[in-house]
């Protein structure tokens, strides 16, 4: 399909993102996703879920399945547990980047109980984990299950904007784990005051506001939880008067071309 030739940016409010919460769950989510459905927002580009999760201690999700569907978890705060069906298990914490591959099939589980690792019963300095999760469509069906998990942290720390996930050939020699979407990339930055960094020029862009505020030439102040759509765009340059985390997904391509 022809890539879009108009640019449009589109910003959407922390506050108007629909919401999950039970007694363990706090999740809000940037697209459709579960019983929160609107036909008007389901994807951008590749990108089908943008969740943003805060687990309570001991609490979280039980062995589930997916299929043919790419999900990069990034943890922002505390510790996540991930186990599956095709035995990799493990802790994800901050600068920890993590991909789970469904493909044809696979069963996992995500729990904020990392302290049982170590065979203690009880953790008195355990904390909610927060952690931003990411669904991309994979590039055909079918492909057989897979995991990957990288600490990206120490590039990071040089600021900057970092591919932390990334099925792109111009980023196979770069510290990022890999999806199985040719078009498609997680970059992370990590802004000190006054710093700024160039958003990538694509068809596509995904920028989340994970932590802090930011200011995007163009669009203003953006708060914690916000995140901006552009399409045919690219090349603004995003700044930060105090720490801020953000995340900017790159896409080549659309769900359904």
């Amino acid at each position: 399909m022809t890539a879009p030739t108009t640019p449009h940016v589109d910003i959407h409010r922390a506050g108007d993102r629909m919401k999950t919460r039970i007694s363990w769950l706090d999740s809000k989510h940037s697209f459709s996703f579960g019983q929160h459905y609107d036909p008007d927002n389901t994807h951008h580009g590749v990108l089908m879920v943008n969740n943003d999760d805060i687990v309570m201690p001991g609490q979280g999700f039980d062995t589930h399945p997916h299929r043919d569907m790419e999900i990069v978890t990034w943890v922002l705060r505390g510790s996540l547990v991930h186990q599956d069906s095709i035995g990799h298990s493990g802790v994800i914490y901050p600068g920890l980047a993590q991909r789970m591959s469904a493909g044809t099939g696979i069963l996992h589980s995500e729990k904020n109980d990392s302290w049982r690792l170590a065979g203690s019963q009880h953790d008195e300095h355990a904390e909610p984990v927060r952690f931003i999760q990411m669904w991309v469509l994979p590039d055909e069906p079918g492909i057989s299950p897979g995991y990957e998990q990288l600490e990206i942290d120490d590039e990071l720390m040089r600021g900057g904007l970092v591919p932390v996930a990334s099925g792109m050939p111009t980023h196979r020699n770069q510290s990022a784990i890999t999806i199985a979407n040719r078009g498609a990339a997680l970059h992370v930055a990590r802004l000190q005051p006054g710093g700024s960094v160039q958003l990538p020029e694509a068809p596509y862009l995904h920028l989340f506001v994970a932590q802090g505020e930011v200011s995007l030439e163009g669009a203003g102040i953006l708060s914690e939880g916000d995140a901006v759509r552009l399409t045919a765009s690219g090349g603004q340059r995003l700044s930060a008067d105090a720490p801020a985390e953000v995340l900017v997904w790159e896409m080549h391509g659309r769900l359904g071309g």
